[in-house]
């Protein structure tokens, strides 16, 4: 019976294993059908406080945010906050949507360029350290067993030790309303809100990024600050109970702190050459103050050019330049360098890896849309990445149409919500009274889509008799679909007359708008 039972523990184990695998699979393919179901337009559902600002969270266990492999987050910096270093194991792709300040990012391995140095102070005027420090060179000549140093070289040492360096950092960058930030994976950043008004910025996650080997979760690990709680105001937004699920019991309040927090006082306090009382400042278990900081009286002291030196340093070098030197910001709110606009509909600007070329690394886009009131979206749908909009001002009715023919979002979308258009889902959309405007987050470098009407469209470029056939139509109703909307594309400007609502009420409507 011992020589029976043992064969089958191994087939026992891989069974097992078998159906661990197969109950993952299943589970994922549950969560990601939910974009068969409908979505809704989405508002923060916890906010966390600090002292200079607060950090406000999508749900990131949202149907729609966790297949698209994507997470959320609004961030609100005072008037001379500072946004604490940490890094993350997903890039990002942040939105300036009001204000200005200062971004640092620190790219591993990467020299610092920016340095500043003073001149030594003479002998005569030389203070208590640096006498020491003379004694100490001097101690450690005479153990040198007699070794001399030639007239030239302690001439040279002399002359190198006038000089110290006071700091260095690597580049900081800028930035103002309109801004797109890139920030690759483990890459420390900070932000300083130098400017009059709050600054606030939409930040999107790609959790599904082959940079992130940890798991399909966005995880944030912080180097400085105290304790931060995760209970925020949970708003109960979820109809018919969809993921309103009893919060974990880190969102309950489980108090985290930063990485340094972790280690051993004595151990980290060697690590780095500092006194004890410096190593638990630095580890932050008594402050309070959270992820956002008042900066102290007088400011932040920054190394930076002035507006002259500025002019050209950001230009980048294309594809082929190092990520060391890499421009990580574009502005794609001026209206001047839209890629598509039309006089009475509105226009878009796109951002891929071909204008800014770190995006190539950061596997994500982005784009700005514009309409003008009662201005159309043309249906299409988004070729090789999920998108999440978010829309900065006014309102559009929206719609997306799945693979079924089905709609999974029907509605409204305004001011500070977003929702996700998952790759190869129909999407069109109608601008309200007072336009709408929004970014749109791609999950790809270089995002492509598809327009079903229009210049350049599917439907355009089908024979006519292929149309009137597919659809049931005569020829001249099949001209009249490829044609109808001329030489427009991508955005259309609203039409008057014939009888059309100015309030369509369906996919249908607004679609027969459009054409």
């Amino acid at each position: 019976m011992r020589a029976l039972k043992m064969p089958l523990l191994p087939l026992s184990l891989c069974l097992c294993l078998l159906l661990l695998r197969a109950a993952s699979g299943s589970s994922e393919q549950s969560r990601c059908g939910r974009l068969d179901r409908p979505l809704r337009a989405l508002e923060p559902n916890r906010r966390v406080d600090s002292e200079a600002g607060s950090t406000e969270l999508y749900d990131e266990r949202d149907g729609q945010l966790s297949c698209a492999g994507v997470s959320a987050a609004r961030i609100r910096i005072q008037r001379n906050g500072l946004l604490l270093p940490s890094y993350s194991n997903s890039p990002r792709l942040v939105y300036i949507i009001q204000g200005r300040g200062n971004v640092g990012i620190v790219i591993p391995g990467c020299p610092e360029t920016y340095q500043q140095t003073m001149q030594e102070q003479e002998p005569e005027q030389e203070g208590d350290d640096e006498r020491q420090r003379r004694s100490e060179r001097g101690r450690r000549s005479e153990e040198s067993e007699g070794e001399e140093e030639s007239e030239g070289e302690e001439g040279s040492r002399r002359g190198f030790e006038k000089y110290s360096i006071r700091d260095e950092h690597q580049r900081i960058t800028t930035v103002r309303q309109g801004d797109v930030v890139a920030i690759p994976a483990g890459s420390p950043f900070w932000v300083h809100n130098d400017g009059d008004a709050t600054l606030v910025a939409i930040a999107v996650y790609d959790v599904s990024n082959n940079a992130n080997q940890l798991d399909p979760t966005f995880r944030r690990f912080r180097l400085a600050g105290g304790q931060t709680s995760s209970e925020g105001r949970r708003q109960q937004r979820y109809g018919e109970g969809e993921s309103s699920e009893s919060e974990s019991e880190q969102e309950r309040g489980n108090e985290s702190y930063n990485i340094l927090s972790g280690f051993d006082t004595e151990l980290l306090a060697e690590s780095i050459s500092v006194s004890r009382e410096t190593a638990q400042k630095l580890q932050g278990r008594d402050d309070k103050r959270g992820n956002i900081v008042r900066v102290r009286r007088g400011g932040l002291r920054l190394l930076r050019p002035t507006t002259e030196e500025t002019k050209g340093m950001d230009s980048g070098n294309g594809l082929d330049e190092a990520l060391c030197s890499m421009k990580l910001r574009e502005n794609i709110a001026d209206p001047m360098k839209a890629d598509l606009y039309t006089p009475n509909g509105g226009r878009i600007t796109l951002l891929n890896s071909q204008k800014l070329p770190v995006l190539k690394l950061i596997k994500m886009s982005a784009n700005r849309g514009v309409m003008r009131r009662d201005a159309i979206l043309a249906p299409h749908w988004n070729i090789n990445a999920h998108a999440l909009v978010y829309a900065t001002s006014g309102r559009a009715r929206l719609q997306i149409v799945s693979n079924e023919g089905r709609r999974v979002f029907d509605g409204e979308l305004r001011r500070g919500q977003l929702v996700v258009v998952p790759q190869s889902f129909a999407v069109l959309a109608r601008a309200g009274a007072e336009g709408f405007a929004w970014v749109s987050f791609q999950t790809s470098e270089n995002a492509m889509n598809a327009a079903i009407v229009g210049k350049t469209s599917a439907l355009r470029g089908m024979p006519a008799d292929v149309l009137a056939n597919a659809f049931g139509v005569s020829r001249e109703e099949a001209r009249r679909i490829k044609f109808g909307r001329g030489q427009e594309m991508t955005i259309f400007s609203p039409m008057s007359g014939g009888g059309r609502s100015t309030r369509p009420h369906g996919f249908g409507d607004i679609l027969a708008a459009a054409a």
